[in-house]
């Protein structure tokens, strides 16, 4: 097991963000000392990942122990594949130069969000995905393809960055605090009609502990290995809708059919893959194992906090 000092200095990229703010917790709960790369004034190093040049003028001077990416430029749940675009380009070239500024610092380590939609989109039926599976296939559409070139070069950027310890995590879809909120105006309004599952299901975790595995992953994950990190209950997404909807108290989703969400076309892809992995090598190397087993723990957890 790869041990690495407590006490780090850590950049981390998308620190203004709800999965960069449980990030910066987890670090800070473990001892190390966060400092957040964005463009936002709040920003300790203040730079755009898609700016080469400006991005290096940034770090100059810096140095850290350890540089985390997990920027995104989401800020609500995608429903088209242009959604995804301006996040695809901070997988491939904001990871590039994130690469470089890691270097210019002197740091040793990488770790990387990446995601479970690494392996594809689509109905895996009931093979449970491991790290030993092909990750990044190409896509079956030219949008698909773009999204997962995404992920796949995110990844091979950073194992094969010279220099430096390369982690990726693979994370199921995210909920909890921060990230649940934004469905419940829906709900109240009625706005989220949902297809039924019929038996699909995917992998979920809860974001506090996705952010205990981004502190794991600093301080144990192995160089050049990903990790998958989910809870282990896979739950089709209506079904974690309906949960939601049961413990916040608000209306269930109106169930309509899968085709009439094709003019979502991310959304339906989404809704239309089935798949589970295991996190049983995280939770082997990197100590990490999920307070939540389910969504259902997890809703329930957030909703009693919440009363």
């Amino acid at each position: 097991m790869t041990t690495h000092r407590k006490n780090q200095s850590i950049l981390l990229a998308g620190a203004s963000g709800v999965l960069g703010g449980h990030i910066t917790r987890a670090l800070t709960e473990a001892g190390h000392k966060v400092t957040g790369l964005g463009r936002g004034e709040a920003a300790g190093v203040r730079a755009d990942l898609m700016d080469r040049d400006a991005l290096l003028r940034a770090v100059d001077g810096r140095h850290f122990d350890t540089v985390v990416h997990a920027a995104t430029a989401l800020r609500k749940p995608p429903t088209r594949h242009r959604d995804m675009y301006a996040t695809d380009a901070l997988r491939t070239d904001g990871t590039a130069h994130l690469i470089e500024a890691a270097r210019a610092t002197g740091a040793r380590r990488f770790v990387s969000e990446s995601m479970v939609f690494g392996y594809g989109y689509g109905d895996f039926g009931d093979q449970v995905l491991t790290e030993e599976d092909p990750y990044g296939p190409r896509g079956s559409t030219v949008e698909l393809e773009k999204h997962l070139e995404g992920m796949r070069v995110k990844e091979q950027l950073t194992f094969e960055a010279t220099g430096l310890e390369g982690v990726a995590l693979r994370f199921g879809l995210f909920y909890g605090p921060g990230g649940t909120d934004a469905l419940l105006p829906m709900l109240r309004k009625r706005q989220l009609p949902l297809p039924a599952d019929h038996g699909r299901v995917l992998p979920w975790v809860e974001l506090t502990d996705a952010g205990r595995a981004v502190a794991a992953a600093v301080e144990r994950g192995r160089p050049g290995q990903a990790y998958n990190v989910a809870d282990r209950t896979p739950l089709g997404f209506r079904a974690h809708v309906l949960c939601v909807a049961g413990e916040f108290g608000v209306p269930k989703p109106m169930t309509v059919p899968l085709w009439l969400t094709r003019p979502m076309p991310y959304a339906h892809t989404v809704m239309s893959s089935s798949m589970r992995v295991s996190s049983a090598k995280a939770e082997r190397e990197l100590g990490w194992t999920p307070r939540y087993a389910s969504c259902r723990e997890g809703l329930a957890a957030l909703a009693a906090r919440r009363r």
